[in-house]
């Protein structure tokens, strides 16, 4: 095909282009806040961005280079305005309207996106079961932003390697490049299903599992001037794409199952409607989206993604809600594309626009270093005024704070003075019990196993394994302080949503924790610990719903008939919203913060069976979290919960004393 031939077929893609990133941009949008999932239109520009600049980098290694230094220069004028200017005004809300247990979530995740790394920080907290309770960060929807940003990076670097690596060796350029991205495609989806089928949270924000949809909008640039298709063909293929991409958030859970096979589907859909470009009918879906609207919205896609996540963040955050309605989902959108609009206008034209970058070399590079300066600046100051608020220490002996004890029948009663309760709200989120100097080791029976064990000084008086999911966790910070005096050793074996069962009580039928419970137990017997802790209950909820599952008992019976004694603590009541987001609200005192006691707990499930082995003792603390009437979210001046159904671990330390009678009078020590 002639050049000047060629370079009109790919002017006649370009309204076309706009049009389905402003679909895809309206999904995404729509999805989000009026019903509250995911569309898969990030994909698209995901597909978009691979074929676009595939093309341009093919087109200008024929000419014999690729100019890198202002290739990523023109990048960092179109993306780091409206990107920055965003997180600055997050930044400044933030402080205003986000609760202060939110503080410091917001805080890493802004510096993450700015730095074009968060979808590895979601990532890394996509693993952690614990991170997983955050409340929606305002900036998460930066993760896709950050692979876009990692692509225009790599990219370049790649495409320029295969058209060296095609010259030395006298190889056709487009070839090369064709098989280096079928290759990529390949691998990244192979890999992208595999992942998505083994660890699906991680999967989503990995990039690796991203590659393929940028390759295949690339060999979709390489082929598409290849493309002779009727145009009743053309017209077909383009309404089957638009309407494919609309109802793929409808049909599939995409925040669940993608990004594995399930991703194919907006991504066919958009190359089908690229495949079909300009028919010239006025049937045809180019002519819906290349009208005039949908280009000028395509306009504002980049600016309105990023601005419709913070802006229905804050939104539920002022108005003190779970979710918008139509009325306030209207208010969102229109909202958000006053200040997209604003941005396109006022941000990212003049930049795009302006000779910034181009009077010297290195000109948009020290524009990106003062463009992100402001950001790091307000989030560094705000991250250092945080850190000296949550500043604090709790201790056993201290009066003005004494929690549990507060409730305790055995401690002499004391007016609790009116002193600001600990933790600070803001410190709330990391307040996790644990046993910081614990050594971590694989277990020899399965390495999905991590065996952790504290270490006294000189020989153990006794052994002590913890053995559960979070909930379990939360009582080594009354473990601890018990352990350090008595002199014994603690080992515990923890893994979220996954208590020491025979079975996978949270998620039914979930292998990992079945695997990791067959090795804690073979753990466990090689061990021979002189006690076990493990909870006797799970889901104290509004209902109530708790329940003793028969894998938590036949876990014992295992353990009975190797002589190993249990003590199995009931679970902590879960009130089923935030207390401190309630108390940053609300106040401390406010109703909409307590829960009646009789809502979330009845008789112990453990009572009514009849198949207990001998070897196990309750202990059941509910009268420390709760009251006669009422679950309050403070007691003796402590913070119970650290977010919606966690026990702060301050809490917990509080409760030792408690913990290490009952366990001593259980087990005869």
């Amino acid at each position: 095909m002639p050049a000047a031939e060629a370079a009109e077929t790919r002017r006649r893609y370009r309204p076309e282009l706009q049009g389905l990133r402003a679909l895809a941009a309206l999904l995404v949008v729509v999805y989000h806040v009026w019903l509250g999932r995911i569309s898969g239109g990030v994909d698209v520009f995901f597909l978009i961005s691979g074929f676009l600049i595939t093309g341009q980098l093919v087109r200008a290694a024929g000419r014999g280079r690729i100019a890198f230094r202002p290739l990523w220069g023109r990048m960092i004028k179109r993306l780091f305005p409206a990107a920055l200017t965003v997180l600055l005004a997050v930044l400044f809300l933030g402080m205003w309207l986000l609760p202060q247990d939110r503080w410091f979530q917001t805080i890493k995740e802004v510096f993450a996106a700015a730095l074009y790394v968060e979808n590895w920080r979601l990532a890394a907290d996509s693993v952690d079961y614990f991170a997983q309770h955050n409340t929606a960060s305002v900036v998460q929807h930066y993760w896709s932003l950050s692979i876009q940003g990692q692509f225009y990076l790599v990219w370049p670097l790649l495409i320029g390697l295969v058209a060296f690596a095609a010259t030395r060796l006298r190889r056709s350029l487009t070839g090369s490049v064709a098989i280096t991205l079928g290759v990529l495609f390949a691998v990244s989806l192979a890999f992208s299903i595999r992942l998505t089928a083994t660890n699906q949270p991680l999967a989503y924000f990995h990039s690796l599992t991203r590659v393929w949809e940028f390759a295949l909008g690339g060999l979709l640039a390489l082929a598409i001037d290849r493309f002779v298709l009727p145009r009743l063909a053309r017209i077909v293929l383009g309404w089957i794409g638009v309407a494919a991409l609309v109802t793929c958030g409808m049909i599939l859970d995409v925040g669940e199952v993608f990004p594995g096979w399930a991703a194919l589907w907006p991504t066919v859909s958009a190359a089908l409607v690229i495949v079909a470009g300009a028919t010239g009918s006025r049937a045809g879906a180019d002519r819906f989206l290349s009208s005039r609207p949908l280009v000028y919205l395509g306009n504002l896609s980049y600016a309105l993604y990023l601005w419709h996540w913070p802006v229905l963040l804050f939104y539920l955050v002022a108005r003190h809600r779970e979710a918008v309605g139509p009325l306030g989902g209207a208010v969102v959108i229109g909202v958000s594309l006053v200040l997209a609009a604003a941005t396109y206008r006022f941000v990212e034209e003049p930049v795009r626009k302006s000779s910034i970058g181009e009077r010297t070399p290195w000109g948009a590079y020290r524009f990106a270093v003062l463009a992100l300066l402001p950001v790091l600046l307000v989030a560094g100051t705000w991250q250092v005024v945080s850190t000296k608020k949550a500043d604090f220490t709790i201790a056993l002996d201290d009066e003005n704070h004494p929690g549990a004890m507060a409730r305790d029948p055995e401690a002499p009663k004391k007016t609790v003075p009116g002193k600001e309760a600990l933790p600070p709200l803001i410190a709330v989120p990391n307040d996790w019990g644990g046993i910081p100097d614990a050594q971590c080791t694989p277990s020899r029976f399965d390495q999905i196993l991590e065996v952790c064990t504290s270490r006294p000084e000189g020989a153990p008086a006794k052994t002590i394994v913890a053995v559960g999911d979070s909930h379990m966790q939360q009582y080594l910070a009354a473990i601890k302080p018990m352990a350090e005096k008595n002199g014994y050793q603690v080992t515990f074996m923890l893994k979220g949503a996954c208590p020491f069962s025979t079975t996978s009580d949270v998620m039914p039928g979930d292998p990992g924790c079945l695997a990791w419970n067959s090795a804690a137990q073979k753990e466990i017997l090689a061990m021979r610990p002189d006690a076990v802790v493990a909870l006797s209950t799970r889901d104290v909820r509004v209902g109530p719903t708790e329940k003793t599952p028969q894998g938590f008992v036949d876990q014992w019976k295992v353990l009975d008939r190797a002589g190993i004694p249990v003590v199995a603590i009931r679970d902590s009541p879960r009130p089923g919203f935030s207390p401190p987001t309630c108390i940053d609200t609300h106040g401390i005192k406010a109703p909409e913060c307590t829960v009646p006691r009789n809502k979330l707990l009845a008789e112990p499930p453990y009572a009514k069976l009849k198949d207990v082995p001998e070897n196990v003792s309750f202990l059941d603390f509910s009268d420390y979290f709760c009251g006669r009437g009422l679950c309050r979210p403070v007691v003796g001046n402590v913070l119970v919960y650290m977010d919606d159904n966690h026990v702060t671990a301050s809490f917990m330390t509080t409760l030792s004393p408690v913990l290490e009678r009952g366990m001593i009078s259980a087990l005869s020590w």
